[in-house]
């Protein structure tokens, strides 16, 4: 082999990497991003079903603040004779 046959197939080798390391890399950026939707996806839904479990437990929690008002009221009322809004 002369000269120009190394320098050729050191031109072909370094082109074969170089695609080589594009296609690796495409692929590898693609499976990461569909790994990441599926986590985005699988967070919200997370987060959704949270959110909604908390607002049942404030809703409850005001519904018995509100009864506890409610007879504090009628405490009062029955207790000084006083009508307090």
């Amino acid at each position: 082999m002369n000269d120009a046959q190394i320098w050729t197939m050191i031109g072909c080798f370094t082109a074969l990497m170089f695609g080589m390391l594009t296609v690796v890399s495409t692929l590898f950026i693609r499976v990461v991003r569909t790994e990441i939707g599926g986590l985005r996806g699988e967070m919200n839904a997370q987060i959704g079903g949270l959110r909604g479990e908390m607002n049942a437990r404030f809703d409850a929690v005001n519904t018995r603040i509100d009864g506890l008002d409610r007879d504090m009221q009628a405490v009062v009322k029955r207790s000084f004779g006083l009508d307090r809004d």
